[in-house]
C-alpha cells in the first residue's frame, strides 16, 4: 500500500524512505532517498537502527518521510515529532482494524499519549481475506481531536466495494484552511482526480514508472494531461 501511495507523489519533492529490508519502489522520476538499517557486525559494532535513520533523516530536510514500519516507542516518538515539525509522513503499523491501530499505538511499547493522536490525518487498514486470498482495503479512517478514530469507509465484503460510514469532521477541515479552497472546489478537485485514476485503468496503465509518468505531469503540466484524459488517448509526454 505504501507503494502505491508513493507512485503519486509530486516529482519536485524530497523523498526518503526508512526500511528494515528494501521492499519500497517509488518511480525514478522522484527525488528519492531510500534507507536501510544495517546489523551489528559479530563484534556487536556498526548498527544502524530505524531511530538512526529517522533522526538523521530530518537533517536532511526532506518534504515527504516513509517509515516501513513502526514497532518501537522511541521510532513513534521521532515520527510525530517530524509530523508536527511540518514534514509529511508515511508509515505501516501491524493491526486488524482502525480502532486496534489506535489501541496499539496508544499502548506498550509503542505507549504513544493519545493527546498525540490529532497529527494522524488518515489511518488506511489493508486486509487479505484468507479464504480468497484478496487483498483490499479495509477501512479509512481520519483522527479527531480527542485522539479517536472517525471511521469513514468501509468495505462491504459482499459486495466488494467501500462503503461510506461517517462524514468527515478533521480532514475537509484541514484542507479547507490550508488550501484556502471551498468544499465545491475540493470535489471538483476530487472528480478530475478520480478521471485520471479510471484513464490510468482503462489504458492498463499499472507500471511503477507508468503512473510516476502521468503524476509527474499532473503535477507540472496539468492542462497537458487532461487533453488526453478527456479524450481517452494515449499519453505521450511530447505531444503537446
Amino acid at each position: 500500500m505504501l507503494n502505491v501511495f508513493a507512485n503519486f507523489f509530486p516529482p519536485n519533492q524530497r523523498i526518503l524512505s526508512i526500511e528494515d529490508t528494501r521492499e519500497l519502489q517509488l518511480p525514478s522520476f522522484l527525488h528519492w532517498v531510500p534507507m536501510e538499517t544495517r546489523l551489528p557486525n559479530p563484534e556487536g559494532k556498526g548498527e544502524v537502527t530505524m531511530l538512526d535513520l529517522l533522526v538523521n533523516s530530518l537533517r536532511m530536510r526532506p518534504d515527504r518521510i516513509c517509515v516501513g514500519e513502526i514497532r518501537r516507542k522511541q521510532e513513534a516518538e521521532v515520527l510525530f515529532e517530524s509530523i508536527h515539525t511540518g514534514h509529511s509522513c508515511y508509515a505501516t503499523v501491524h493491526a486488524n482494524n482502525v480502532h486496534e491501530t489506535i489501541t496499539r499505538l496508544t499502548s506498550p511499547p509503542i505507549n504513544i499519549p493519545k493527546t498525540m493522536l490529532p497529527a494522524v490525518s488518515l489511518i488506511v487498514v489493508q486486509h487479505r481475506n484468507r479464504r480468497t486470498g484478496k487483498r483490499c482495503t479495509f477501512q479509512i479512517a481520519e483522527t479527531t481531536e480527542t485522539g479517536d478514530a472517525n471511521l469513514l469507509l468501509q468495505y462491504d465484503s459482499k459486495s466488494e466495494t467501500m462503503k461510506k460510514v461517517n462524514e468527515s469532521k478533521t480532514i475537509m477541515e484541514t484542507i479547507k484552511e490550508f488550501t484556502g479552497l471551498s468544499q465545491k472546489e475540493i470535489n471538483d478537485e476530487i472528480n478530475e482526480k478520480l478521471k485520471i485514476l479510471k484513464y490510468l485503468v482503462k489504458n492498463e496503465i499499472n507500471s511503477v514508472d507508468g503512473v510516476g509518468l502521468i503524476m509527474a505531469e499532473y503535477y507540472t503540466n496539468k492542462e497537458n494531461l487532461m487533453k488526453f484524459v478527456n479524450k481517452n488517448k494515449p499519453f505521450t509526454r511530447q505531444q503537446k
